[in-house]
């Protein structure tokens, strides 16, 4: 077999972006260029590693045979330039995090500051999608997620409780109709997740309470606290939110509470790599924190 770590890379680009294009755009290569590559480790391979069609490139059987192997190569090579570019035990290089958006607009913003404060040679970048991270195609090096997954070779950490409660702007609640149990909701307009786009049951949180209607609806996390923000409706607020929206008052506070966590997801694999070990432990003490600090403020 004639092929170098450079080849495996390229593979590896194309097997997640699924293709030429994607994976040019991921290592800074022209689509042609990636192409070619690909067709030279197929030639020293002496087998057909990817099919390819208009809806892309897919893996064929010689092609998962050896994803797992360019993929532990892959870590062997990122464990050896950590090892030799280390400075006196900092994190360094690129990493991405992916995260559903609230926690990633009002936590992850200043936890990952502190880190990189801490560590001037690492870079962060912040994937805020109201969705499910695919690992296994490198979308994100970690992600956090608001339930454990429970299939893919993952490995998950509980990072901490967080708790929500029902919201709105103070005047709005003046020139509406007083809400002093759950069933005078029904009488306000809502807002929250628009219901088929909901990719978590943990947020389904109006149903939980009862709720149907939702005239106000969005997926995103900081589009739903804008519109109470703007006095149009009542609806469910991180706690850990509420300091970022002062003018936003708790309702029914006793009554309605909810809880729901963050994990940490990460690839099976990747607990072999001390940096990321460390930075998946500093990421998660600081989610902890913040959190606290935040949730003390309402």
């Amino acid at each position: 077999m004639d092929a170098d770590w450079d080849d495996l890379r390229i593979f590896l680009a194309v097997a997640r972006a699924e293709s030429l294009s994607g994976a040019g755009s991921a290592l800074k290569l022209d689509p042609a260029t990636v192409g070619r590559r690909i067709s030279r480790l197929e030639e020293a391979l002496g087998a057909k590693l990817f099919a390819r069609s208009p809806q892309g490139y897919a893996l064929t059987d010689a092609g998962s045979r050896l994803l797992p192997h360019a993929t532990r190569a892959e870590q062997a090579f990122a464990g050896a330039a950590e090892e030799m570019g280390s400075d006196a035990g900092q994190l360094t290089g690129q990493l991405r995090v992916g995260a559903p958006d609230g926690c990633a607009n009002y936590l992850l913003p200043q936890v990952c500051a502190a880190i990189c404060d801490e560590n001037p040679g690492l870079e962060l970048q912040i994937v805020a999608l109201p969705r499910v991270f695919n690992l296994s195609k490198r979308e994100a090096d970690m992600a956090i997620a608001v339930s454990p997954p429970q299939t893919g070779r993952l490995s998950v950490q509980k990072i901490t409780d967080y708790h929500l409660h029902l919201a709105a702007h103070r005047d709005y609640l003046a020139r509406t109709p007083p809400i002093t149990a759950q069933a005078d909701l029904k009488g306000h307009r809502m807002v929250g997740y628009i219901p088929d786009m909901i990719f978590d049951k943990e947020l389904d949180y109006l149903s939980e309470i009862g709720v149907t209607a939702v005239p106000l609806a969005s997926n995103s996390v900081p589009v739903q606290l804008n519109w109470l923000r703007a006095g149009a409706g009542v609806g469910i607020v991180h706690d850990f939110a509420l300091p970022f929206a002062p003018e936003l008052e708790k309702i029914l506070p006793e009554k309605i509470s909810l809880t729901r966590a963050f994990y940490l997801i990460r690839h099976a694999d990747d607990r072999r790599l001390d940096r990321l070990n460390r930075f998946a432990a500093v990421l998660a003490q600081g989610i902890r924190a913040e959190v606290a600090r935040l949730e003390a403020l309402t």
